[in-house]
């Protein structure tokens, strides 16, 4: 995939993650996200930081959606978690 596209996945989850935040999920969610310090518009950054970046913020809202409202299997939120992990080693 190319970084361009990535940054689009990127803006489009942010997107997802602020409507849930404004419908009253807890920020603390996504607090692993936004500790990051990247965001979509930082476009300097490398591809590698921006995809690790997505696994994250997905993580974020794969727990909402299973632990608040069961859409979807707990299951997924746990490959996030580790497709998440490797990501963050391309990025090391």
């Amino acid at each position: 995939m190319y970084k361009d596209e990535l940054i689009h996945i990127h803006q489009l989850l942010i997107y997802l993650m602020k409507f849930l935040v404004d419908n009253g999920v807890s920020k603390s969610y996504f607090k692993d996200y936004l500790d990051l310090s990247i965001s979509p518009h930082h476009i300097h950054r490398t591809k590698a930081e921006h995809k690790y970046a997505i696994f994250v913020l997905a993580l974020g809202i794969s727990k909402v959606l299973a632990e608040n409202n069961e859409i979807i299997p707990r299951s997924i939120s746990k490959k996030l978690e580790e497709l998440a992990e490797r990501a963050r080693t391309e990025v090391s």
